[in-house]
C-alpha cells in the first residue's frame, strides 16, 4: 500500500500527463510506435503520471520506465534535476533506463533491443 500512496499522482499532474500525450516530441512518437499495443510482449503506458513526475513511457509488469532525453538534457540544471528524479523513482522499486532522442533516430533497433533485455522474457503478463 506504501508504494501505491507514493505513486499517485495529483490532479494537476494528471492533466499535466493528458496533455503531453497529444504533444508528444518525434522521438517519443517513434519509439511508441514500436512498443505500443503489446509489441514487446507487455504494454507500456504514455506519459504516465507517478508522484510527482511524468514518465515518458511506464510498464507497469516490470516497474520500468522509459525516458526519452532531448538536448536540454544536456543543460547542467536539467541534469541535476534528473538524476534526483531517477534517484527517487529508483527509491520506490522503480527501474529507469534513458536514451537520447538522437539513439532513438539513428539506431531504433538497439533501444528496443536495450528495453527487450529490461524485460522478463519468461514472464509473459500483459496486463500491464
Amino acid at each position: 500500500m506504501k508504494n501505491r500512496l507514493l505513486l499517485a499522482a495529483n490532479s494537476l499532474i494528471i492533466e499535466n500527463a493528458k496533455s503531453l500525450r497529444y504533444n508528444m516530441t518525434d522521438a517519443e512518437n517513434l519509439l511508441c510506435g514500436h512498443i505500443k499495443g503489446n509489441q514487446l510482449g507487455v504494454r507500456f503506458r504514455r506519459q504516465h503520471p507517478i508522484g510527482y513526475y511524468i514518465a515518458d513511457f511506464y510498464c507497469h509488469t516490470y516497474k520500468l520506465i522509459i525516458e526519452l532525453d532531448g538536448s536540454i538534457h544536456n543543460d547542467p540544471e536539467v541534469l541535476a534535476s534528473d538524476f534526483e528524479r531517477q534517484k527517487y523513482l529508483e527509491s520506490i522499486g522503480l527501474r529507469v533506463i534513458r536514451f537520447t532522442n538522437d539513439e532513438v533516430f539513428k539506431n531504433l533497433e538497439k533501444v528496443l533491443t536495450t528495453i527487450d533485455q529490461h524485460i522478463n522474457p519468461a514472464t509473459n503478463e500483459q496486463d500491464c
